[in-house]
């Protein structure tokens, strides 16, 4: 295992919270320095730690603890009702796993997505060079799962695969298919992709319960919460 005391760390200076508006955010990165290693990200994963475009991040706020890293234990995951309804309803896309490069179809897509869905948040507007700075990453361990019906783009979901699960990156997907529920289908195609490489659990990222973007994370049981240092199970 490697010596995580030994990597260098680097915080941010207080800015706006992006979910809370009320709050400042300070970030905890590592080093840029530090080759992207599937290891240490493996690693830092299993203590809160996400990707977003070449640096891996905490948040390290001094006033508030609210974002808590969660993830989907995949062997013990089972569908409800509704979702077991959503994969039926796409049962009909092929998935294929791509290497992160950028092409027009996919930025037109993503492009799409934020105009409809995120105008108010702060990626919009999108731009070609936020996408690719963001998304289209020359990293070993990073995929493009592309949702196809037939030849047409549906989705994209952007995944690391480590050595101990999947970490969901960021899916972005057609905002005219809202019947498909195309969002919650990807997560439940990569807590399945999960299981059937053998890895332990998908990481979802941050749950934050005064978020109500944020809430579709616990609709999905059982879910592990990172709090006080060690992953505990919500039922």
């Amino acid at each position: 295992m490697t010596e995580l005391a030994r990597l260098k760390f680097y915080a941010t200076q207080p800015h706006p919270c992006s979910y809370l508006p009320d709050e400042q955010a300070t970030t905890l990165f590592l080093d840029p320095a530090q080759p992207m290693d599937t290891q240490v990200y493996g690693e830092l994963s299993e203590v809160g730690f996400r990707r977003s475009g070449d640096h891996l991040y905490r948040p390290h706020c001094q006033r508030c603890n609210a974002c808590i890293p969660a993830r989907l234990p995949a062997c013990l995951f089972q569908p409800n009702r509704q979702q077991r309804k959503i994969i039926k309803r796409n049962a009909d896309l092929q998935v294929r796993p791509v290497k992160p490069v950028f092409r027009e179809e996919y930025y037109q897509l993503y492009s799409r997505y934020i105009e409809q869905r995120h105008a108010d948040g702060d990626m919009y507007p999108p731009s070609r060079e936020q996408f690719s700075t963001f998304l289209v990453r020359d990293l070993p361990f990073c995929r493009f799962y592309e949702f196809r019906l037939d030849e047409r783009l549906l989705a994209i979901a952007v995944t690391d695969v480590l050595p101990n699960g999947l970490s969901a990156v960021y899916t972005f997907y057609d905002p005219d298919e809202e019947k498909r529920s195309l969002g919650r289908y990807a997560i439940l195609w990569q807590i399945g992709e999960t299981a059937r490489l053998g890895l332990e659990a998908l990481y979802l990222g941050y749950w934050i319960r005064a978020c109500r973007k944020m809430n579709y994370k616990t609709q999905y049981r059982p879910i592990e919460l990172f709090v006080n240092q060690r992953w505990s199970l919500l039922t």
